[in-house]
């Protein structure tokens, strides 16, 4: 059962939401638009609550069904990245250097179809609610519902995600109990030194040297500090100074992502950053600042609910068709702070050939959409099944 009969026949009402979507992205919490959109279709859908301005433009939507029981919680990521567009899709980025470049217009139509699906047969028990999140991709919005209360509020017991996944093959479900995405840091590291002449460099204190020496001395951390098996990655991603050819400038400052699994490794790999920094700056005579910002943890599944959202998966896609003792990722996801707060389980879906998430030349396939739509209601209705 590939995908869920009545939802093949929204197939096309999927595909139109979806690139509706996709022309008018909006960023972090500045998702008005887009949250207009979805209570447009929450209305037209018929569920029986809508609950807005959580976290700032997010969105909680509630469907009852039939007699008491327990609520679910279903979530959506809805915010696009600052990315010129280059598909040349007939549906293109209205919006210059906005895009949907990870998938998420098409997180909101799987999520939209579900709810269509599941207001129309209401074959479950107890209620599901509909989490339309924004700020994944920057502002910590899962983090900021979760303090704004949502799961206490609506009584939510469990919650289940799901993100694309290009040139993984289409159809094919992707996850694993515990730890499945890493926890991300950031460090900025600012330092100053003497300006002066190219020509004159032991008249000056040159930041550009001590930024390189510490840029290289950080991988040791990796190579040196933590065992083989720890999973760590220290990425310097941005490194600036300088104004013209001849000159040795006064400051310099480069950035930093910090990925690991296990408190233990975040903490030494903290520890060592600022260290390192330290005793390079005094060995190459520059002051160094470092700020240094935890971000989102690590996306931690829970073993029950993982076995039992990969049970579904096989009922949509076939037992070929899900991994459910995938190796983690270093990638981050702010769904960690919703499975800190309750039971639940994420997943990969995969959609197939195509440009990778966050490339200028993204599209999330509109194929897809109905397979996703299938899990979250065939979820509901296995997690909360009529008496």
């Amino acid at each position: 059962m590939p995908v869920l009969n009545r939802i093949a026949d929204y197939a096309d009402d999927m595909k139109r939401w979806r690139q509706h979507l996709h022309r008018h992205p909006e960023l972090g919490f500045d998702c008005h638009d887009t949250a207009a959109f979805i209570i447009e279709r929450l209305y037209e859908i018929g569920v029986d609550e809508i609950h807005t301005g959580i976290a700032q433009t997010g969105i909680v939507a509630i469907l009852y069904g039939q007699g008491d029981g327990p609520t679910i919680g279903l979530r959506a990521d809805m915010d696009a990245l600052p990315i010129v567009e280059t598909t040349g899709a007939e549906y293109a980025s209205t919006v210059s250097g906005k895009m949907h470049a990870c998938g998420h217009d098409g997180h909101v139509t799987m999520l939209l179809g579900a709810a269509k699906y599941l207001a129309e047969t209401r074959r479950f028990a107890g209620r599901v609610a509909l989490i339309f999140q924004p700020a994944e991709e920057d502002g910590g919005g899962g983090q900021i519902m979760v303090q704004e209360g949502v799961m206490d509020r609506f009584g939510i017991g469990q919650v289940y995600g799901i993100h694309n996944s290009p040139n993984v093959p289409f159809g094919k479900f992707v996850t694993t109990p515990g730890p499945l995405m890493a926890a991300v840091d950031t460090a900025h590291v600012y330092l100053t030194g003497k300006g002066g002449h190219g020509a004159t460099p032991q008249d000056t204190v040159d930041p550009i040297i001590a930024a390189v020496g510490m840029i290289g001395a950080l991988q040791s951390i990796v190579s040196r500090n933590t065992a083989a098996i720890d999973a760590l990655v220290i990425s310097v991603t941005q490194i600036h100074s300088g104004t013209a050819s001849n000159i040795i400038p006064e400051e310099a400052w480069f950035c930093a992502t910090i990925r690991s699994f296990t408190p233990e490794v975040r903490d030494l790999a903290e520890r060592r950053f600022n260290e390192i920094v330290a005793g390079h700056a005094s060995a190459y005579g520059v002051t160094a600042r470092v700020e240094y910002e935890r971000g989102y943890p690590p996306t931690v599944n829970h073993p029950e609910e993982t076995e039992f959202a990969a049970e579904v998966a096989r009922e949509v896609s076939g037992k070929d068709l899900v991994d459910a003792r995938a190796d983690r990722e270093m990638g981050a996801e702010d769904f960690s702070y919703m499975l800190e707060a309750r039971p639940g389980a994420y997943l990969f879906l995969g959609t197939g050939p195509g440009a990778g998430l966050h490339h200028a030349a993204y599209d999330f396939n509109d194929a897809a959409a109905p397979i996703g739509a299938s899990f979250f209601a065939r979820l509901v209705e296995r997690a909360q099944p009529l008496r």
